[in-house]
């Protein structure tokens, strides 16, 4: 595990993830809590969000994007479509920020970037399906720490080196379940084109589709000097 300069990372299950920098900045990564099976039973998010960052419109995503927005007061940031909806559903205007991919943004001490992902965004409205805008992943950036990404949900594509050659993360969030996004074969060879030395799978074990594990992953990685992270939903990582 690379030194993480006094930040703290959680995984919450599926594609949830907390982080919190070492000057007390707090972000929230895709909530999904009520109905996430993996969800860390009696788990408490912090009262205090400063971020709530959205990667794209898939319900396993942003299901309690609006109830985590009204309760903490973050600043909501996402692709410009999905902000459009989300504000439509009750997340206040002045809190929310559409952006696009490549575009950042500046808070407090970190700065983050949405990167390109290769999935799709669709939004379950009711009886219809939503435009999302294009699906996306976060580069978060922490003054004088260490530099993460998140790739949303994803499959392996060669322009995943473009990040690293912009953004070089120390460490990888990595969806590796299969069946909806890659598996461990394929999130390998994208923690090859990264360059992060540490992986984080998450978007795994949630439910039965998702048939990829850490420890098959590890596999595939096998004879690199990748390490892959081994935890429980709720653990933090410091």
């Amino acid at each position: 595990m690379p030194n993480l300069q006094g930040a703290a990372i959680t995984w919450l299950g599926h594609a949830t993830v907390l982080i919190q920098t070492a000057k007390g900045t707090t972000i929230l990564i895709d909530p999904f809590i009520e109905h996430n099976p993996k969800f860390p039973k009696g788990y408490k998010l912090p009262d205090k969000i400063d971020l709530l960052l959205l990667t794209h419109g898939h319900m396993d995503h942003i299901a309690d994007a609006v109830p985590v927005a009204k309760k903490h007061g973050p600043a909501v940031f996402g692709m410009v479509e999905l902000i459009g909806w989300l504000t439509s559903k009750g997340i206040p205007q002045d809190k929310a920020t559409g952006m696009n991919i490549g575009g950042s943004h500046k808070h407090n001490d970190v700065t983050f970037t949405l990167t390109e992902a290769r999935h799709s965004s669709g939004i379950s409205d009711g009886d219809k399906t939503v435009y999302g805008g294009e699906p996306a992943g976060f580069v978060i950036a922490i003054d004088n720490g260490p530099v993460l990404y998140h790739a949303g949900d994803t499959g392996v594509f060669s322009d995943m080196q473009i990040i690293r050659e912009l953004h070089h993360p120390t460490i990888a969030m990595l969806p590796i379940g299969d069946h909806y996004t890659m598996g461990p074969k394929a999130g390998a060879l994208a923690a090859m084109f990264i360059g992060a030395k540490t992986v984080l799978p998450i978007h795994w074990g949630t439910f039965p589709a998702l048939t990829g594990t850490p420890d098959a992953l590890e596999k595939e990685l096998s004879g690199t000097n990748v390490e892959v992270i081994h935890t429980d939903p709720g653990q933090t990582l410091r």
